[in-house]
């Protein structure tokens, strides 16, 4: 499968009739996801050595956000293994799922979904900390632990980061964010998790003097997803980042990765996030652990990127 298999939807699940172990994604928009070609890659190199693992298929679904309470039932109800949930549901699903793991709670936000066999029943977790913790330590040479860092955004995914972050023992955490409201929403969910004048929130358009340097940049904003998106922040502006890293994979290179580049800063998109965060879903699913299913899926991620 590829990133150009069908997408699907509620309706599909009416004449479901796949006897085999699913899993899916679900979003919305879902039709550019590069999860069933990762995970169908690394099921299929998981079935040479395990026949088990031949009757595993991953799939796509379109799913609104005001459907997905319903379609959460349906899914466990068809016996659908696990699921992926992408934008907008981590946060929408989070109310949903009766049993969260603890690590999860905090972030307020599942990504992974794992079937209970009580009635309706998921477990949720969220692997996009050990996507981003694994990708920056593989691209960047970089660690969580010990680091001074700037996050950029204030939303779902920065939240996930933020919390990240703290839980691998940073050495600061200062938060940019456009909007003061949303950034003022994020700091009274982490003040409770760190020390006094540990975390920092600022206005990208006027970075403080104080701001650390050799810090590790990491972009959580959706700016740079189109052409014309400008910059989170000048990077000229910031005492010199021992390296950045965008969550945003496609475009491989944004604005901020562009500028990184031109200022000879240590730089990587968020291609490798999202295999790691897949790999350790799989994980979940399979009990296959993430580090030997990542290659494939790493493969198979560029080649349905490079075929885009």
């Amino acid at each position: 499968m590829s990133a150009s298999d069908p997408v699907l939807t509620l309706g599909d699940l009416d004449r479901w009739s796949f006897s085999g172990t699913a899993l899916a994604v679900l979003g919305h928009p879902i039709a550019h996801s590069l999860s069933p070609a990762m995970h169908n890659a690394a099921l299929a190199e998981l079935a040479r050595a395990d026949a088990r693992f031949a009757a595993w298929r991953y799939f796509k679904f379109e799913v609104p956000p005001g459907d997905l309470p319903r379609a959460l039932d349906r899914f466990h109800a068809h016996g659908f293994l696990g699921l992926n949930l992408t934008v907008p549901h981590k946060v929408i699903a989070f109310a949903q799922v009766q049993a969260v793991a603890p690590a999860s709670r905090v972030i307020g936000a599942v990504n992974t979904l794992l079937r209970h066999d009580a009635r309706g029943v998921w477990g949720g977790h969220n692997t996009d900390g050990h996507g981003l913790t694994t990708a920056v330590h593989e691209e960047l040479g970089a660690t969580l632990a010990g680091a001074a860092v700037i996050l950029l955004g204030a939303g779902g995914a920065a939240r996930g980061a933020a919390v990240e972050c703290l839980q691998r023992g940073c050495a600061s955490l200062w938060i940019a964010n456009r909007t003061r409201a949303r950034l003022d929403e994020l700091l009274a969910v982490l003040l409770p998790l760190a020390a006094a004048g540990f975390v920092h929130g600022f206005y990208p358009q006027a970075p403080p003097a104080d701001l650390p340097a050799g810090a590790l940049v990491i972009n959580a904003t959706s700016a740079g997803l189109r052409p014309d998106d400008p910059s989170p922040v000048d990077l000229a502006r910031l005492p010199r980042p021992a390296g950045v890293f965008d969550m945003i994979y496609n475009p491989p290179q944004t604005r901020l990765l562009q500028q990184a580049a031109a200022l000879g800063v240590p730089h990587a998109n968020g291609l490798a996030m999202l295999v790691h965060q897949g790999a350790k879903s799989l994980e979940i699913w399979s009990g296959v652990a993430a580090d030997r299913t990542a290659p494939a899926m790493g493969r198979a991620a560029r080649a349905a990127l490079g075929a885009a």
